[in-house]
């Protein structure tokens, strides 16, 4: 199999070493199936917001009423998933933005940043719900166990329309993942708030409150991390998840005529658009222009990155040489000068 010299994990432009070079741009090409425009989710994540905002005011009156932290600690989990759904619908009309002088690639990154905010956002929110918590098991408060479970099962209802309203988004994105990560966390929040109403409302076990808070505060955190390790990856251009840039690299070296393949990279401008970059060598005498277009359609098909720059040159001459260049600036003298 043809060596793989040099492989990276970032986003740039590969570069010509010696030769005459044959750059190519790719942008996919015939027979795609139909990708969503980037503000087909702005519907969905409206309503899925209305929803949360409403409900959410609800929760937190009657939880300052019943005394009840984990309601409390639902409501402001429910605040970060309207945050979370607030940044993810401002992200997707700038993503909808065309590409501009200053910002070549559009604004598809600003769906990346709403991502790490609403996830830091999380691990806050937890490490501060997880303290009063654990404060709550040590002196737990009189809490109206009938008004928790009312209220838990009400949110759990808000919670699976605005799952439903999420699940029917068009465009998979790390913004939409994330702000669906955030309900069905919230909806579990919500049964946890049932199950400690229920106890407390049964056999009076006044500690069931803060557990189910500490429920929450663990499933916050796990989201929280979640989006924020997601969203970093590609704001550090590393290799998109579930591709292998060596395997990549491999299949590129091993197509037919391609002798060597080195500077690849392959990075994620935003959420579902990976795009590559690497420089190869082919034969003395294949056409560069065809391999390149080879290329570009065996990395669509096969890996699914159809957003390509590709360089190809001939490999180096026999003597050594790179390239023959004549000056012709002035003629060239011969014989004897007086």
């Amino acid at each position: 199999m043809n060596p793989v010299e040099h492989s990276q994990e970032h986003g740039g432009h590969s570069h010509s070493h010696g030769g005459h070079g044959h750059g190519g741009h790719g942008h996919g090409g015939h027979g795609h199936l139909h990708v969503p425009s980037a503000d087909a989710d702005r519907r969905w994540l409206a309503i899925a917001l209305a929803l949360i905002a409403s409900f959410m005011g609800v929760e937190i009156v009657v939880g300052l009423l019943a005394d009840s932290l984990a309601l409390l600690s639902d409501a402001a989990h429910m605040l970060t998933d309207a945050a979370s759904l607030s940044l993810a619908l401002a992200a997707a009309t700038l993503v909808a933005r065309p590409a501009s002088r200053r910002f070549t690639f559009g604004l598809g990154r600003a769906e990346i940043l709403s991502a790490q905010i609403n996830g830091a956002l999380l691990l806050v929110l937890a490490a501060v719900i997880a303290w009063e918590a654990v404060g709550r098991l040590a002196n737990p408060p009189e809490v109206q166990g009938g008004l928790v479970i009312l209220v838990g099962v009400t949110g759990a209802v808000v919670n699976v329309a605005a799952a439903w309203a999420l699940s029917r988004s068009e465009r998979q994105s790390l913004n939409v993942a994330g702000a669906r990560a955030h309900v069905l966390a919230d909806l579990y929040g919500s049964v946890a708030a049932i199950c400690a109403g229920i106890l407390i409302a049964t056999v009076g076990f006044g500690q069931a409150d803060g557990i189910a808070a500490l429920v929450v505060s663990a499933l916050m955190l796990r989201s929280g991390w979640a989006l924020v390790r997601d969203s970093a990856r590609v704001l550090l251009e590393a290799t998109p998840s579930g591709m292998d840039a060596q395997q990549i690299g491999q299949a590129m070296a091993a197509h037919p005529g391609i002798v060597e393949v080195h500077d690849l990279h392959v990075w994620e401008v935003t959420s579902g658009f990976p795009a590559l970059a690497a420089h190869a060598l082919v034969a003395s005498g294949d056409d560069c222009h065809r391999l390149r277009r080879e290329l570009g359609a065996m990395l669509r098909e096969r890996f699914g990155i159809a957003h390509t720059t590709l360089q190809l040159d001939h490999e180096h001459r026999p003597d050594g040489r790179l390239l023959s260049i004549e000056d012709r600036r002035a003629p060239t003298l011969s014989g004897p000068v007086d």
